[in-house]
């Protein structure tokens, strides 16, 4: 344990910025992760200063609903293209539904949406059945070219998602090129890295994903994102641009806090829960609540 806790303090002390101050951010943030039995992969930072911190950045993960960003960048991609309409209807069906976050389960067979409002769905709620009608849609090795072209190399999708729980909806065709491999079945829906993340939300922080007037469109639904148990738990009138996921033994989260600061962007990912929880206080939304507090406090 000492030996790993070293380690990873050496990682961290690399890949934060000449201008953190000192290795205290590294000392904090480890006071927070004492005792966690889990592993935790990090990044964050300011994009005011630059200042910048690090645990394992580049170390792939699980993505769980935090490919849903990538997802979404990929339609205003194609909307800006000609490829899509956003008016365009998409149709719900029995057959298309599936379990765990999202409304759209819920309505009758057949009932139509415009996309644009799928793509709402798929990041306020983190509607599932969204996702998988939108992937039909644009097709996720459309996405992962498109990750690839921006130099975004460990960011994928792998599958459509099955649901959640015992009621899993098996999809055959909706597993992409790299999903295909059988090295990367692991991943679930999909792969990204802490560092990746948070230079997709720099670009749009910065009006360079597809466009200014489509960067903001996006930062704008990430802000109408409901579910804020992890990053900015506890913070009062600060405004958060996030999208979070969850699977059994995992959460995760990325977003952009407008702090007093600055705008730190960060991407947590808390791997290896112990417990299966799925409720606000889940060990590893506790985790991630504190230690996005101690980086909004000191970077």
């Amino acid at each position: 344990m000492v030996l790993k806790t070293c380690v990873l303090s050496l990682v961290a002390c690399l890949c934060a910025s000449a201008t953190e101050p000192n290795g205290r951010l590294d000392q904090l943030v480890r006071a927070k992760l004492q005792g966690f039995n889990g592993k935790v992969a990090l990044y964050a930072k300011n994009l005011q200063t630059g200042t910048s911190y690090g645990i394992q950045p580049e170390e792939p993960v699980r993505t769980a609903s935090t490919i849903k960003l990538a997802i979404m960048a990929e339609c205003f991609f194609e909307a800006a293209e000609g490829k899509l309409n956003w008016n365009e209807p998409l149709k719900v069906t029995s057959g298309e539904k599936v379990s765990g976050s999202g409304i759209l389960q819920d309505l009758s067979d057949g009932d139509q949406l415009p996309i644009r409002d799928m793509v709402d769905l798929m990041i306020v709620l983190s509607d599932n059945t969204a996702t998988n009608l939108i992937l039909n849609r644009i097709g996720g090795n459309a996405v992962n070219a498109r990750m690839a072209q921006l130099n975004f190399e460990r960011t994928r999708v792998m599958r459509k998602i099955l649901g959640d729980g015992n009621n899993l909806k098996p999809f055959p065709s909706g597993i992409t090129d790299e999903g295909a491999k059988p090295e990367n079945k692991k991943w679930g829906i999909g792969r990204t890295c802490p560092h990746e993340m948070v230079a997709i939300l720099e670009k749009l922080y910065r009006g360079e994903m597809v466009s200014k007037a489509a960067s903001d469109q996006m930062i704008e639904i990430l802000k109408r994102q409901r579910d804020h148990d992890g990053i900015g738990r506890d913070l009062k009138d600060v405004t958060i641009a996030s999208k979070s996921g969850a699977l059994d033994h995992l959460r995760s989260d990325v977003g952009i806090v407008y702090s007093k600061r600055g705008p730190i962007a960060m991407a947590i990912t808390v791997e290896d829960i112990p417990e299966v929880d799925y409720t606000p206080d889940n060990p590893g939304l506790l985790l991630i609540a504190a230690v996005s507090q101690t980086l909004i406090d000191n970077l």
